[in-house]
């Protein structure tokens, strides 16, 4: 279980301080997929950022009995001096994962080829969400903080994305994170409305989904 009670986060701005969250209470149970829909800017990265241990709030607690993983395809901590490679068996070693067990599934789902041994500053930001991914789903996790994944690659590339996340894992917790209510609707048990720093739960995405088409309107 992840348990989030009273989270505050702000910002400081050329116009003074900025509330992003203002007081988020929000409970993920073990194998519950719940999506939070906001127009951009509302602050959901900032949420998921949080709740992966990323980012301190100001104020509130959290407290995770699952161990959470990094946001999926975020590749802000590779080194980039460092080779694909070195950086997938670095990450593995802090898991206390085999890396060498991994490189056939990384090597054959990242299709990077021979760049896998280039430095990771010759990438591309797609190179590198790919990277990312696949070092994601080689170390197994309780609960998977997803912000807009499936926009990674091509719809062939997606699709494998799909069948790891959301087939083969399909009985972990997820927090998804999206602009897209058409996103949160395909993969989310409930949802959840970031607008103007408070979070508003629904029972059914259908509620979030409404409520959302009407703040957008």
């Amino acid at each position: 279980m992840i348990r989030m009670t009273g989270i505050r986060k702000s910002y400081e701005t050329a116009s003074g301080p900025f509330t992003v969250l203002d007081g988020v209470d929000l409970t993920i149970a073990p194998g519950e997929t719940i999506g939070i829909l906001g127009r951009n800017g509302a602050g959901k990265s900032t949420l998921v950022r949080i709740i992966g241990g990323a980012e301190k709030p100001d104020a509130g607690k959290i407290e995770r009995k699952m161990n959470v993983s990094w946001p999926l395809a975020f590749s802000g901590g590779f080194q980039s001096s460092l080779t694909g490679l070195d950086n997938l068996r670095f990450i593995c070693r802090i898991y206390g994962v085999d890396p060498e067990a991994c490189l056939p599934f990384v090597n054959d789902f990242t299709e990077l080829g021979v760049y896998l041994r280039e430095p990771v500053r010759t990438y591309s930001s797609g190179m590198r969400a790919r990277l990312a991914f696949a070092a994601s789903m080689v170390i197994e996790f309780d609960c998977y903080l997803v912000d807009e994944i499936v926009a990674v690659g091509d719809s062939r590339f997606q699709a494998k994305c799909h069948e790891e996340l959301f087939v083969k894992r399909a009985d972990r917790a997820m927090i998804i994170v999206s602009h897209d209510p058409g996103f949160i609707k395909n993969h989310c048990d409930r949802a959840a409305l970031l607008i103007d720093g408070k979070l508003k739960q629904f029972a059914t995405v259908d509620g979030a989904y409404n409520s959302y088409a009407e703040a957008m309107a």
